[in-house]
Protein backbone atom coordinates (compact mmCIF):
# COMPACT_ATOMS: atom_id res chain seq x y z
CA UNK A 1 0.00 0.00 0.00
CA UNK A 2 1.46 3.25 0.73
CA UNK A 3 4.25 4.62 1.81
CA UNK A 4 4.36 5.92 6.15
CA UNK A 5 5.03 9.52 6.93
CA UNK A 6 8.37 8.72 8.18
CA UNK A 7 9.47 7.47 5.19
CA UNK A 8 9.04 10.59 3.26
CA UNK A 9 11.95 12.66 3.97
CA UNK A 10 14.31 9.51 2.92
CA UNK A 11 11.94 8.60 -0.23
CA UNK A 12 12.35 12.27 -1.27
CA UNK A 13 15.13 12.24 -3.20
CA UNK A 14 14.96 9.01 -4.53
CA UNK A 15 11.93 9.35 -5.84
CA UNK A 16 12.50 12.95 -7.90
CA UNK A 17 15.49 10.81 -9.38
CA UNK A 18 13.54 7.80 -10.48
CA UNK A 19 10.98 7.30 -12.60
CA UNK A 20 7.62 6.41 -10.73
CA UNK A 21 5.63 3.23 -11.15
CA UNK A 22 2.53 3.54 -13.65
CA UNK A 23 0.98 1.07 -10.86
CA UNK A 24 -1.30 3.71 -8.55
CA UNK A 25 -0.93 1.47 -5.16
CA UNK A 26 2.72 1.93 -5.00
CA UNK A 27 2.31 5.72 -4.98
CA UNK A 28 3.47 7.90 -1.61
CA UNK A 29 0.31 9.43 -0.27
CA UNK A 30 0.65 13.47 0.20
CA UNK A 31 -0.48 15.81 2.99
CA UNK A 32 -3.05 18.59 1.85
CA UNK A 33 -4.62 21.12 3.74
CA UNK A 34 -7.84 21.57 1.63
CA UNK A 35 -8.30 24.94 3.57
CA UNK A 36 -5.17 26.38 2.64
CA UNK A 37 -2.59 27.82 -0.60
CA UNK A 38 -3.59 25.75 -3.28
CA UNK A 39 0.00 25.53 -4.20
CA UNK A 40 0.86 23.23 -0.87
CA UNK A 41 0.15 19.65 -2.80
CA UNK A 42 3.30 18.07 -3.18
CA UNK A 43 4.49 16.50 -7.07
CA UNK A 44 3.22 12.85 -5.92
CA UNK A 45 -0.47 11.89 -7.30
CA UNK A 46 -2.61 9.96 -4.98
CA UNK A 47 -5.99 8.68 -5.89
CA UNK A 48 -6.70 6.90 -2.61
CA UNK A 49 -9.66 9.45 -2.62
CA UNK A 50 -11.53 8.09 -4.95
CA UNK A 51 -13.59 5.28 -5.41
CA UNK A 52 -11.94 1.68 -6.50
CA UNK A 53 -14.67 0.98 -8.85
CA UNK A 54 -13.74 4.10 -10.88
CA UNK A 55 -11.89 3.02 -14.20
CA UNK A 56 -9.05 5.87 -13.59
CA UNK A 57 -7.62 3.16 -11.58
CA UNK A 58 -7.41 0.54 -14.22
CA UNK A 59 -6.86 2.86 -17.24
CA UNK A 60 -4.73 5.34 -18.47
CA UNK A 61 -3.52 7.67 -21.36
CA UNK A 62 -5.14 6.71 -24.93
CA UNK A 63 -7.59 4.43 -23.18
CA UNK A 64 -8.77 6.46 -20.86
CA UNK A 65 -9.81 9.56 -22.30
CA UNK A 66 -11.21 6.82 -25.08
CA UNK A 67 -13.68 5.76 -22.18
CA UNK A 68 -14.44 9.56 -21.15
CA UNK A 69 -15.53 10.20 -24.49
CA UNK A 70 -17.63 7.15 -25.14
CA UNK A 71 -19.32 8.43 -22.10
CA UNK A 72 -20.20 11.53 -23.86
CA UNK A 73 -21.04 10.05 -26.88
CA UNK A 74 -23.76 8.00 -25.40
CA UNK A 75 -25.03 11.56 -24.15
CA UNK A 76 -24.57 13.51 -27.44
CA UNK A 77 -26.52 10.16 -29.19
CA UNK A 78 -29.78 10.86 -27.24
CA UNK A 79 -29.44 14.79 -27.77
CA UNK A 80 -29.58 13.81 -31.85
CA UNK A 81 -32.28 11.02 -31.39
CA UNK A 82 -34.52 13.68 -29.54
CA UNK A 83 -33.95 16.46 -32.55
CA UNK A 84 -34.36 13.95 -35.11
CA UNK A 85 -37.14 12.43 -33.33
CA UNK A 86 -39.48 15.08 -34.05
CA UNK A 87 -39.27 15.16 -37.42
CA UNK A 88 -40.64 11.56 -37.63
CA UNK A 89 -43.49 12.90 -34.57
CA UNK A 90 -44.81 15.40 -36.54
CA UNK A 91 -45.42 13.87 -39.47
CA UNK A 92 -47.21 10.77 -37.70
CA UNK A 93 -51.41 10.80 -38.85
CA UNK A 94 -52.51 10.18 -35.57
CA UNK A 95 -50.45 12.69 -33.86
CA UNK A 96 -51.44 15.36 -36.21
CA UNK A 97 -54.82 14.27 -36.13
CA UNK A 98 -54.65 14.57 -32.08
CA UNK A 99 -52.97 17.94 -32.43
CA UNK A 100 -55.24 19.12 -34.72
CA UNK A 101 -52.98 20.99 -36.78
CA UNK A 102 -53.88 19.37 -39.91
CA UNK A 103 -55.72 16.86 -42.12
CA UNK A 104 -54.94 13.69 -43.87
CA UNK A 105 -56.34 13.27 -47.23
CA UNK A 106 -57.77 10.62 -49.24
CA UNK A 107 -54.33 9.43 -50.39
CA UNK A 108 -52.78 8.95 -46.87
CA UNK A 109 -50.88 12.36 -47.22
CA UNK A 110 -50.21 14.35 -43.88
CA UNK A 111 -51.19 18.44 -44.94
CA UNK A 112 -50.74 21.06 -42.25
CA UNK A 113 -53.24 23.82 -41.88
CA UNK A 114 -52.42 25.24 -38.53
CA UNK A 115 -48.05 25.89 -39.42
CA UNK A 116 -47.92 28.82 -35.71
CA UNK A 117 -49.29 25.56 -33.57
CA UNK A 118 -47.14 22.85 -35.16
CA UNK A 119 -44.11 25.31 -34.82
CA UNK A 120 -45.05 26.14 -31.24
CA UNK A 121 -45.57 22.31 -29.98
CA UNK A 122 -41.82 21.91 -31.43
CA UNK A 123 -40.73 25.08 -29.85
CA UNK A 124 -41.90 25.08 -26.60
CA UNK A 125 -39.21 22.22 -25.81
CA UNK A 126 -36.29 25.02 -26.37
CA UNK A 127 -38.51 26.92 -23.83
CA UNK A 128 -38.26 24.74 -21.66
CA UNK A 129 -34.17 24.09 -22.39
CA UNK A 130 -33.72 27.44 -22.13
CA UNK A 131 -34.95 28.13 -18.58
CA UNK A 132 -32.74 24.71 -17.29
CA UNK A 133 -29.79 26.77 -19.06
CA UNK A 134 -30.53 30.42 -17.41
CA UNK A 135 -31.04 28.98 -13.97
CA UNK A 136 -28.96 25.79 -13.80
CA UNK A 137 -25.40 26.15 -15.13
CA UNK A 138 -24.30 26.98 -11.79
CA UNK A 139 -24.54 22.96 -10.52
CA UNK A 140 -22.04 22.41 -12.81
CA UNK A 141 -19.75 24.18 -10.98
CA UNK A 142 -20.66 23.70 -7.64
CA UNK A 143 -21.33 19.92 -7.80
CA UNK A 144 -19.16 18.71 -10.99
CA UNK A 145 -19.61 17.36 -14.21
CA UNK A 146 -20.69 14.03 -13.13
CA UNK A 147 -23.14 14.49 -10.65
CA UNK A 148 -24.79 17.45 -13.49
CA UNK A 149 -25.11 14.12 -16.26
CA UNK A 150 -26.64 11.60 -13.14
CA UNK A 151 -29.61 14.26 -12.53
CA UNK A 152 -29.89 15.47 -15.39
CA UNK A 153 -30.68 12.05 -17.35
CA UNK A 154 -32.89 11.06 -14.39
CA UNK A 155 -35.43 14.17 -15.18
CA UNK A 156 -34.77 13.61 -19.01
CA UNK A 157 -36.52 10.33 -18.08
CA UNK A 158 -39.39 11.53 -16.57
CA UNK A 159 -39.53 14.34 -19.49
CA UNK A 160 -39.50 11.50 -21.95
CA UNK A 161 -42.11 9.21 -20.04
CA UNK A 162 -44.81 12.06 -19.66
CA UNK A 163 -44.86 12.82 -23.66
CA UNK A 164 -44.95 9.54 -24.47
CA UNK A 165 -48.05 9.05 -22.98
CA UNK A 166 -49.72 12.41 -24.33
CA UNK A 167 -53.28 12.88 -25.19
CA UNK A 168 -54.20 16.26 -26.13
CA UNK A 169 -52.03 19.31 -26.36
CA UNK A 170 -51.42 20.80 -23.02
CA UNK A 171 -50.52 17.33 -22.19
CA UNK A 172 -47.91 17.54 -24.80
CA UNK A 173 -46.70 21.26 -24.02
CA UNK A 174 -46.36 20.15 -20.54
CA UNK A 175 -44.41 17.04 -21.57
CA UNK A 176 -42.13 18.91 -23.81
CA UNK A 177 -41.18 21.95 -21.44
CA UNK A 178 -40.09 19.38 -18.78
CA UNK A 179 -38.12 17.36 -21.10
CA UNK A 180 -36.38 20.36 -22.29
CA UNK A 181 -35.59 21.32 -18.72
CA UNK A 182 -34.59 17.64 -18.17
CA UNK A 183 -32.08 18.08 -20.78
CA UNK A 184 -30.54 21.36 -20.38
CA UNK A 185 -31.18 21.52 -16.66
CA UNK A 186 -33.59 23.14 -13.94
CA UNK A 187 -32.06 25.17 -10.75
CA UNK A 188 -30.09 21.89 -9.38
CA UNK A 189 -29.73 20.00 -12.87
CA UNK A 190 -27.28 20.46 -15.44
CA UNK A 191 -27.64 19.46 -19.17
CA UNK A 192 -26.31 16.11 -19.78
CA UNK A 193 -24.87 16.65 -22.89
CA UNK A 194 -23.47 20.02 -22.15
CA UNK A 195 -21.84 18.68 -19.25
CA UNK A 196 -20.49 15.74 -21.24
CA UNK A 197 -18.74 18.11 -23.47
CA UNK A 198 -17.20 20.29 -20.80
CA UNK A 199 -15.77 16.70 -19.25
CA UNK A 200 -14.26 15.79 -22.39
CA UNK A 201 -12.82 18.63 -23.16
CA UNK A 202 -11.30 19.16 -19.82
CA UNK A 203 -9.24 16.15 -19.91
CA UNK A 204 -7.75 16.71 -23.80
CA UNK A 205 -4.74 18.18 -24.73
CA UNK A 206 -5.18 21.16 -26.47
CA UNK A 207 -4.12 19.81 -29.76
CA UNK A 208 -7.22 17.67 -29.50
CA UNK A 209 -9.92 19.68 -27.99
CA UNK A 210 -11.27 20.44 -31.60
CA UNK A 211 -11.19 16.80 -32.51
CA UNK A 212 -13.09 15.37 -29.37
CA UNK A 213 -15.78 17.75 -29.51
CA UNK A 214 -15.94 16.77 -33.14
CA UNK A 215 -15.99 13.08 -32.14
CA UNK A 216 -18.87 13.75 -29.99
CA UNK A 217 -21.01 14.95 -32.58
CA UNK A 218 -20.50 11.95 -34.65
CA UNK A 219 -22.68 10.37 -32.31
CA UNK A 220 -24.85 12.96 -32.03
CA UNK A 221 -25.91 12.87 -35.83
CA UNK A 222 -25.94 9.08 -35.45
CA UNK A 223 -28.42 9.71 -33.33
CA UNK A 224 -30.71 11.40 -35.74
CA UNK A 225 -30.00 8.14 -37.87
CA UNK A 226 -31.36 6.25 -35.61
CA UNK A 227 -34.47 8.54 -35.04
CA UNK A 228 -34.98 8.96 -38.90
CA UNK A 229 -34.62 4.88 -39.76
CA UNK A 230 -36.90 4.42 -36.72
CA UNK A 231 -39.57 6.37 -37.83
CA UNK A 232 -39.29 5.12 -41.22
CA UNK A 233 -39.88 1.49 -40.19
CA UNK A 234 -42.55 2.54 -37.98
CA UNK A 235 -44.82 4.25 -40.74
CA UNK A 236 -45.39 0.92 -42.23
CA UNK A 237 -47.36 -0.08 -38.96
CA UNK A 238 -50.84 0.04 -40.03
CA UNK A 239 -50.37 2.11 -43.47
CA UNK A 240 -48.45 5.03 -40.84
CA UNK A 241 -51.89 5.60 -38.82
CA UNK A 242 -50.84 3.84 -35.45
CA UNK A 243 -50.21 5.59 -32.11
CA UNK A 244 -47.00 3.55 -32.30
CA UNK A 245 -45.63 5.56 -35.20
CA UNK A 246 -45.06 8.68 -32.83
CA UNK A 247 -45.29 7.14 -29.06
CA UNK A 248 -42.33 4.32 -29.22
CA UNK A 249 -39.93 6.67 -30.62
CA UNK A 250 -40.22 8.90 -27.59
CA UNK A 251 -39.78 5.87 -25.38
CA UNK A 252 -37.93 5.13 -27.13
CA UNK A 253 -34.77 7.99 -25.82
CA UNK A 254 -35.20 6.46 -21.71
CA UNK A 255 -32.77 3.60 -23.40
CA UNK A 256 -29.81 5.46 -23.53
CA UNK A 257 -30.31 7.47 -20.78
CA UNK A 258 -30.69 4.53 -18.48
CA UNK A 259 -27.44 3.15 -19.70
CA UNK A 260 -25.54 6.45 -18.91
CA UNK A 261 -27.25 6.42 -15.41
CA UNK A 262 -25.91 3.00 -14.70
CA UNK A 263 -22.50 4.09 -16.10
CA UNK A 264 -21.70 7.59 -14.83
CA UNK A 265 -20.14 7.21 -11.41
CA UNK A 266 -17.47 4.77 -13.07
CA UNK A 267 -16.00 7.82 -14.43
CA UNK A 268 -13.60 10.29 -13.02
CA UNK A 269 -14.35 13.71 -12.56
CA UNK A 270 -12.68 16.35 -14.47
CA UNK A 271 -9.11 17.33 -12.94
CA UNK A 272 -9.75 21.03 -13.78
CA UNK A 273 -13.38 20.87 -12.01
CA UNK A 274 -11.39 19.10 -8.92
CA UNK A 275 -8.75 21.84 -8.85
CA UNK A 276 -10.95 24.34 -8.42
CA UNK A 277 -12.61 22.56 -5.76
CA UNK A 278 -9.76 22.37 -3.79
CA UNK A 279 -9.36 18.72 -4.25
CA UNK A 280 -5.79 19.11 -5.28
CA UNK A 281 -4.96 15.22 -4.54
CA UNK A 282 -7.59 13.88 -6.88
CA UNK A 283 -7.13 16.66 -9.69
CA UNK A 284 -3.18 15.57 -9.85
CA UNK A 285 -3.86 12.11 -10.06
CA UNK A 286 -6.88 11.85 -12.68
CA UNK A 287 -4.67 14.61 -14.63
CA UNK A 288 -1.55 12.50 -14.35
CA UNK A 289 -3.56 9.19 -15.54
CA UNK A 290 -5.13 10.99 -18.24
CA UNK A 291 -1.79 11.97 -19.50
CA UNK A 292 -0.67 8.65 -19.31
CA UNK A 293 1.45 8.65 -16.19
CA UNK A 294 3.70 11.38 -18.05
CA UNK A 295 4.89 12.86 -15.07
CA UNK A 296 6.83 15.87 -16.51
CA UNK A 297 3.93 16.67 -18.30
CA UNK A 298 1.39 16.66 -15.43
CA UNK A 299 3.45 18.64 -13.29
CA UNK A 300 3.41 21.96 -16.36
CA UNK A 301 -0.02 21.20 -16.58
CA UNK A 302 -1.28 21.47 -13.12
CA UNK A 303 1.12 24.25 -12.26
CA UNK A 304 -1.03 25.82 -14.93
CA UNK A 305 -4.27 25.06 -13.81
CA UNK A 306 -3.63 26.14 -10.15
CA UNK A 307 -2.40 29.44 -11.62
CA UNK A 308 -5.83 29.79 -13.51
CA UNK A 309 -7.76 28.85 -10.46
CA UNK A 310 -6.01 31.08 -7.68
CA UNK A 311 -6.30 34.23 -10.50
CA UNK A 312 -9.83 33.50 -11.02
CA UNK A 313 -10.40 32.85 -7.38
CA UNK A 314 -8.45 36.70 -7.34
CA UNK A 315 -10.92 37.98 -9.75
CA UNK A 316 -13.80 36.50 -7.74
CA UNK A 317 -13.13 38.02 -4.52
CA UNK A 318 -12.56 41.59 -6.21
CA UNK A 319 -15.46 41.66 -8.64
CA UNK A 320 -18.18 39.46 -6.35
CA UNK A 321 -19.53 36.04 -7.26
CA UNK A 322 -20.33 35.35 -10.96
CA UNK A 323 -23.40 33.79 -11.71
CA UNK A 324 -25.56 33.78 -14.70
CA UNK A 325 -27.12 36.91 -14.34
CA UNK A 326 -23.58 39.12 -13.74
CA UNK A 327 -22.43 37.67 -16.94
CA UNK A 328 -24.72 38.23 -19.19
CA UNK A 329 -25.83 41.92 -17.91
CA UNK A 330 -21.78 42.93 -17.86
CA UNK A 331 -21.98 43.23 -13.34
CA UNK A 332 -18.44 42.48 -11.90
CA UNK A 333 -16.66 41.55 -15.58
CA UNK A 334 -13.80 43.41 -14.76
CA UNK A 335 -10.38 43.23 -17.19
CA UNK A 336 -11.89 39.95 -18.18
CA UNK A 337 -14.92 40.68 -20.35
CA UNK A 338 -17.04 38.13 -19.13
CA UNK A 339 -20.76 39.50 -21.15
CA UNK A 340 -18.32 40.24 -23.91
CA UNK A 341 -17.94 36.46 -24.29
CA UNK A 342 -21.66 35.55 -23.22
CA UNK A 343 -22.62 37.53 -26.53
CA UNK A 344 -20.00 35.87 -28.65
CA UNK A 345 -21.42 32.33 -28.12
CA UNK A 346 -24.72 33.52 -27.94
CA UNK A 347 -24.42 35.13 -31.36
CA UNK A 348 -22.49 32.51 -33.09
CA UNK A 349 -25.13 29.60 -32.03
CA UNK A 350 -27.63 31.73 -32.92
CA UNK A 351 -26.69 32.20 -36.45
CA UNK A 352 -25.48 28.35 -36.61
CA UNK A 353 -29.46 27.37 -36.06
CA UNK A 354 -30.55 30.20 -39.08
CA UNK A 355 -28.22 29.15 -41.85
CA UNK A 356 -30.72 26.57 -42.04
CA UNK A 357 -29.99 23.14 -40.42
CA UNK A 358 -33.26 23.59 -37.57
CA UNK A 359 -35.17 23.93 -40.31
CA UNK A 360 -33.79 20.65 -42.38
CA UNK A 361 -33.62 18.58 -38.76
CA UNK A 362 -37.11 19.16 -37.95
CA UNK A 363 -38.80 19.76 -41.47
CA UNK A 364 -36.63 17.78 -43.68
CA UNK A 365 -39.98 15.38 -44.89
CA UNK A 366 -41.87 18.92 -45.50
CA UNK A 367 -38.93 19.84 -48.02
CA UNK A 368 -38.59 17.12 -49.72
CA UNK A 369 -42.40 16.87 -50.21
CA UNK A 370 -41.84 20.49 -51.64
CA UNK A 371 -39.07 19.05 -53.66
CA UNK A 372 -42.03 16.67 -55.30
CA UNK A 373 -41.41 13.81 -53.51
CA UNK A 374 -44.94 11.80 -51.90
CA UNK A 375 -44.96 11.34 -48.06
CA UNK A 376 -43.45 7.67 -48.04
CA UNK A 377 -40.33 8.60 -50.20
CA UNK A 378 -39.79 11.87 -48.63
CA UNK A 379 -39.26 10.00 -44.77
CA UNK A 380 -36.83 7.50 -46.63
CA UNK A 381 -34.91 10.04 -48.49
CA UNK A 382 -34.48 11.79 -44.79
CA UNK A 383 -33.05 8.62 -44.22
CA UNK A 384 -30.43 8.12 -46.75
CA UNK A 385 -29.64 12.09 -46.13
CA UNK A 386 -28.44 11.57 -42.81
CA UNK A 387 -26.21 8.74 -43.52
CA UNK A 388 -24.32 11.28 -45.00
CA UNK A 389 -24.62 13.63 -42.44
CA UNK A 390 -23.11 11.23 -40.36
CA UNK A 391 -20.26 10.51 -42.61
CA UNK A 392 -19.74 14.43 -43.04
CA UNK A 393 -19.29 14.49 -39.19
CA UNK A 394 -16.15 12.48 -39.22
CA UNK A 395 -14.83 15.08 -41.46
CA UNK A 396 -14.04 17.78 -38.98
CA UNK A 397 -12.39 14.87 -36.65
CA UNK A 398 -9.14 15.01 -39.22
CA UNK A 399 -9.33 18.79 -40.21
CA UNK A 400 -10.80 20.72 -37.32
CA UNK A 401 -7.33 20.94 -35.29
CA UNK A 402 -5.68 20.80 -38.12
CA UNK A 403 -7.38 23.85 -40.09
CA UNK A 404 -8.35 25.97 -37.51
CA UNK A 405 -12.12 27.20 -36.32
CA UNK A 406 -12.16 30.22 -38.36
CA UNK A 407 -11.14 28.91 -41.53
CA UNK A 408 -13.83 25.79 -41.17
CA UNK A 409 -16.48 28.27 -40.61
CA UNK A 410 -15.68 30.40 -43.87
CA UNK A 411 -15.78 27.71 -46.12
CA UNK A 412 -19.00 25.93 -44.62
CA UNK A 413 -20.41 29.42 -44.93
CA UNK A 414 -19.85 29.80 -48.96
CA UNK A 415 -20.61 26.65 -48.96
CA UNK A 416 -23.53 26.33 -47.31
CA UNK A 417 -24.85 29.51 -49.28
CA UNK A 418 -24.11 27.29 -52.70
CA UNK A 419 -26.68 24.59 -51.60
CA UNK A 420 -29.35 26.33 -50.01
CA UNK A 421 -29.69 28.50 -53.31
CA UNK A 422 -29.90 25.35 -55.54
CA UNK A 423 -32.19 23.40 -53.37
CA UNK A 424 -34.65 26.79 -52.76
CA UNK A 425 -33.99 27.55 -56.86
CA UNK A 426 -35.03 24.28 -58.25
CA UNK A 427 -37.89 23.94 -55.28
CA UNK A 428 -39.40 27.34 -56.70
CA UNK A 429 -39.37 25.65 -60.18
CA UNK A 430 -41.63 22.95 -58.71
CA UNK A 431 -44.01 25.67 -57.21
CA UNK A 432 -44.60 27.44 -60.17
CA UNK A 433 -45.66 23.87 -61.64
CA UNK A 434 -42.89 22.74 -63.15
CA UNK A 435 -43.22 18.68 -63.66
CA UNK A 436 -39.73 17.89 -64.93
CA UNK A 437 -38.25 15.41 -62.34
CA UNK A 438 -34.83 16.32 -62.73
CA UNK A 439 -35.77 19.53 -60.80
CA UNK A 440 -37.15 17.27 -57.63
CA UNK A 441 -33.55 15.38 -57.82
CA UNK A 442 -31.22 19.06 -57.97
CA UNK A 443 -33.12 20.64 -55.12
CA UNK A 444 -33.03 16.94 -53.57
CA UNK A 445 -29.13 17.17 -53.84
CA UNK A 446 -29.23 21.04 -52.61
CA UNK A 447 -30.41 20.10 -48.92
CA UNK A 448 -28.03 16.66 -49.15
CA UNK A 449 -25.02 18.99 -49.87
CA UNK A 450 -26.15 21.26 -47.50
CA UNK A 451 -26.62 18.87 -44.94
CA UNK A 452 -23.04 17.05 -45.82
CA UNK A 453 -21.15 20.69 -45.30
CA UNK A 454 -23.08 21.77 -42.36
CA UNK A 455 -22.12 18.12 -40.72
CA UNK A 456 -18.21 18.99 -41.61
CA UNK A 457 -18.30 22.38 -40.19
CA UNK A 458 -20.42 24.90 -38.89
CA UNK A 459 -21.96 21.69 -36.83
CA UNK A 460 -18.97 21.17 -34.05
CA UNK A 461 -16.95 24.57 -34.34
CA UNK A 462 -20.04 26.83 -32.28
CA UNK A 463 -19.48 23.74 -29.64
CA UNK A 464 -16.60 23.98 -29.56
CA UNK A 465 -15.72 27.29 -29.27
CA UNK A 466 -17.86 27.70 -26.55
CA UNK A 467 -15.88 25.17 -24.53
CA UNK A 468 -12.61 27.14 -25.23
CA UNK A 469 -13.02 31.22 -24.60
CA UNK A 470 -14.15 31.52 -20.62
CA UNK A 471 -11.88 30.86 -17.59
CA UNK A 472 -12.31 27.81 -15.64
CA UNK A 473 -14.23 29.89 -12.69
CA UNK A 474 -17.24 30.69 -15.41
CA UNK A 475 -16.42 27.36 -17.92
CA UNK A 476 -19.51 25.63 -17.41
CA UNK A 477 -21.93 28.37 -17.01
CA UNK A 478 -20.59 30.59 -19.80
CA UNK A 479 -20.64 27.34 -21.91
CA UNK A 480 -24.12 27.76 -20.93
CA UNK A 481 -24.94 30.11 -22.57
CA UNK A 482 -24.08 28.43 -25.98
CA UNK A 483 -26.71 26.60 -25.41
CA UNK A 484 -28.98 29.02 -24.38
CA UNK A 485 -28.22 30.41 -27.68
CA UNK A 486 -28.58 27.33 -29.33
CA UNK A 487 -31.94 26.96 -27.56
CA UNK A 488 -33.21 30.66 -28.79
CA UNK A 489 -32.19 30.04 -32.62
CA UNK A 490 -33.85 26.14 -32.79
CA UNK A 491 -36.81 27.43 -30.64
CA UNK A 492 -37.54 31.01 -33.23
CA UNK A 493 -36.65 29.11 -36.45
CA UNK A 494 -38.12 25.78 -35.23
CA UNK A 495 -41.52 28.15 -34.14
CA UNK A 496 -41.67 30.22 -37.71
CA UNK A 497 -40.64 27.62 -40.57
CA UNK A 498 -43.76 25.97 -40.67
CA UNK A 499 -45.40 29.40 -41.09
CA UNK A 500 -42.72 30.25 -43.57
CA UNK A 501 -42.88 27.32 -45.64
CA UNK A 502 -46.75 27.84 -45.57
CA UNK A 503 -46.54 31.50 -46.81
CA UNK A 504 -43.39 32.05 -48.72
CA UNK A 505 -42.63 28.26 -49.73
CA UNK A 506 -39.18 28.07 -51.49
CA UNK A 507 -38.07 31.66 -50.12
CA UNK A 508 -37.63 30.01 -47.19
CA UNK A 509 -34.45 28.05 -48.31
CA UNK A 510 -33.03 31.51 -50.10
CA UNK A 511 -33.04 33.36 -46.76
CA UNK A 512 -30.88 30.33 -45.54
CA UNK A 513 -28.33 31.04 -48.09
CA UNK A 514 -28.24 34.76 -47.00
CA UNK A 515 -27.95 34.21 -43.70
CA UNK A 516 -24.74 31.89 -44.42
CA UNK A 517 -23.10 34.62 -46.66
CA UNK A 518 -23.71 36.76 -43.52
CA UNK A 519 -21.54 35.01 -41.27
CA UNK A 520 -18.37 35.57 -42.76
CA UNK A 521 -17.42 39.22 -41.88
CA UNK A 522 -18.73 38.24 -38.22
CA UNK A 523 -16.53 35.60 -37.61
CA UNK A 524 -13.61 37.80 -39.44
CA UNK A 525 -14.07 40.41 -37.21
CA UNK A 526 -15.21 39.29 -34.07
CA UNK A 527 -14.33 36.01 -33.23
CA UNK A 528 -10.23 35.14 -32.95
CA UNK A 529 -8.69 31.37 -33.30
CA UNK A 530 -8.66 29.42 -30.57
CA UNK A 531 -7.21 26.20 -32.15
CA UNK A 532 -4.12 25.05 -30.48
CA UNK A 533 -3.91 27.04 -27.89
CA UNK A 534 -4.01 26.52 -23.90
CA UNK A 535 -7.25 27.00 -22.26
CA UNK A 536 -5.22 29.47 -19.61
CA UNK A 537 -3.66 31.16 -22.74
CA UNK A 538 -6.30 31.78 -24.50
CA UNK A 539 -7.57 34.28 -21.94
CA UNK A 540 -5.59 36.80 -23.25
CA UNK A 541 -7.73 37.11 -26.41
CA UNK A 542 -10.44 38.52 -24.21
CA UNK A 543 -8.59 40.08 -21.58
CA UNK A 544 -8.44 43.84 -23.82
CA UNK A 545 -10.92 46.36 -24.02
CA UNK A 546 -11.14 46.18 -27.62
CA UNK A 547 -13.71 43.54 -29.32
CA UNK A 548 -11.71 43.68 -32.67
CA UNK A 549 -9.96 40.08 -33.42
CA UNK A 550 -6.65 41.81 -34.95
CA UNK A 551 -6.33 43.58 -31.50
CA UNK A 552 -7.03 40.40 -29.76
CA UNK A 553 -4.25 38.72 -31.79
CA UNK A 554 -1.86 41.41 -30.94
CA UNK A 555 -2.64 41.18 -27.20
CA UNK A 556 -1.93 37.13 -27.28
CA UNK A 557 1.17 37.36 -29.52
CA UNK A 558 2.50 39.86 -26.31
CA UNK A 559 1.67 37.36 -23.55
CA UNK A 560 3.61 34.18 -25.27
CA UNK A 561 6.72 36.40 -25.24
CA UNK A 562 6.33 37.21 -22.33
CA UNK A 563 5.56 33.69 -20.86
CA UNK A 564 8.26 32.74 -22.78
CA UNK A 565 11.14 35.12 -21.39
CA UNK A 566 9.00 33.84 -18.34
CA UNK A 567 10.04 29.99 -18.85
CA UNK A 568 13.59 30.74 -19.75
CA UNK A 569 14.31 33.01 -16.32
CA UNK A 570 12.76 29.91 -14.70
CA UNK A 571 15.02 27.69 -16.66
CA UNK A 572 18.50 29.22 -15.98
CA UNK A 573 17.54 29.86 -12.37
Amino acid sequence: MFASTEDNTDTSKESKDSKYSKDSTRLRSIDYDPYGDLTTATLLPDGSNISPWNIVHKYQGKTLRFWIITLACISFCFFGYDQGMTAGVNTSNDYIRLMGYGYIDQFNEPHVTNGLLEGGIVAIYYAGAFIGCLHGGWVGDKYGRIMGIFIGAIWAIFGAALQCTAMNIPWVLIARVINGIGLYLPTTIYNTAFVDSEQATEVSDHTSRGNTIATEFTSNIFGVVIAYWLNYGLSFIDGGNSPIRWRFPIAFQILPLLGLIGAVFFFPESPRWLAKAGKMEEARYVLWKIRGCDLDKTDIEMEEIKEAVIAEKNFKHKNGATNSWTMAFGLGKGGMHITRRVYLIIALQVIQEWVGVAGVTVYAPVMFRAAGFSSQKANLICGINTIFYTISTLIPVWCLDKYGRRNILYIGAVLQAIAMAIAGGFSHLIEQGSTNPAHGIVATFGVFLFTFVFGATWLCVPWVYQTEIFPLEVRVRGAAFGVIGWCIGNGWLTLICPVMFQHIGSWTLIIFAACSLSTIPMVYCFYPETNGRKLEDIEHLFNINSPWNWEAEKNYERHMKEKETMNMLRMVC
